[in-house]
């Protein structure tokens, strides 16, 4: 094969995928949807419960619940603690429980009685894992939790706020994408004709926080945040903040993609830096 044409051959992919980024930046341009800041005056500080706090998601999550005046106490529930936690217990924030069995919740279940809304970035990855031990931690984790949960709330409203992922569906040849859907449709059943709402978001590659990504993965955020393909976990917390006081907006069963997920912590943002400016 001569040279010239081996390299057209390598540079049509590139090519290709160049005019696919280039044509998703000016979508991303042109779309001019924003969330509308809620109200401060009407937000009443909530409790919350975080589960898989100790993850490159759950990390970002429990950031952004730590630094939210909209927050009063956080639960985690976790294996193992980490700095972060750490912190958040040394400034009267946090409470910890250490918990090993999530397919009994007996343990902790009476500690969360309380809670307004659950954070749930609680997984793994599913390469080298087995399609029984993915679903059971993906999909019976937290079906028993939810399920515990509603046995011992008394709150008129409340939320779950499940982290699932972008690119899934029943029919997928993917086992993790089969058994996201199976998890987001088993919660959102459980909550039906309850108080409960059971959120999804669906993000694309999750950017770990400042302190927690390396070089890699930082390099895999820039060049797929300028899409809306990224997220910064600690935004999906942010999200999930804000989410958790727009009851009407937000009704079970709803899913909030990558964009969508940056909207709303963007409206949180605003809201936060406008009631700094208040004060």
């Amino acid at each position: 094969m001569k040279l010239p044409r081996l390299r057209t051959i390598l540079l049509v992919p590139v090519v290709l995928f160049a005019l696919f980024y280039l044509t998703m930046l000016v979508v991303v341009l042109l779309d001019d949807r924003v969330a509308e800041p809620l109200d401060d005056s009407e937000i009443d500080p909530i409790t919350v419960a975080i589960f898989g706090g100790s993850g490159t998601a759950g990390d970002g999550i429990l950031k952004a619940a730590l630094a939210s005046s909209d927050i009063e106490k956080i639960h985690v529930v976790t294996r193992r603690l980490t700095p972060r936690m750490e912190q958040g217990i040394a400034d009267g924030k946090l409470e910890v429980s250490v918990h090993m069995d999530y397919l009994d919740y007996s343990a902790v279940i009476n500690e969360l009685v309380d809670v307004d809304a659950v954070y749930w970035a609680l997984g793994i990855s599913s390469l080298g894992v087995d399609e029984e031990t993915y679903g059971m931690i993906h999909v019976d984790f937290p079906v028993q939790f939810v399920t515990a949960w509603q046995s011992v709330s008394k709150k008129p409203e409340y939320s779950f706020h499940y982290v699932s992922s972008s690119d899934i569906s029943e029919e997928s040849s993917a086992m993790w994408a089969r058994e996201k859907v199976r998890a987001e449709n088993a919660l959102f059943k459980l909550a039906e004709g309850s108080n409960l709402r059971v959120i999804a978001y669906r993000p694309d590659y999750i950017g770990p926080t400042s302190e927690e990504a390396h070089i890699g993965q930082d390099l895999l955020y820039w060049f797929f945040a300028p899409v809306k393909s990224a997220v910064r976990a600690t935004k999906i917390g942010q999200a999930m903040i804000e989410v958790s006081f727009r009851p009407v907006e937000f009704k079970n069963g709803d899913k909030l993609y990558t964009g969508k997920t940056i909207r709303y912590s963007e409206a949180y943002e605003a809201r936060q830096a406008q009631n700094h400016e208040d004060k």
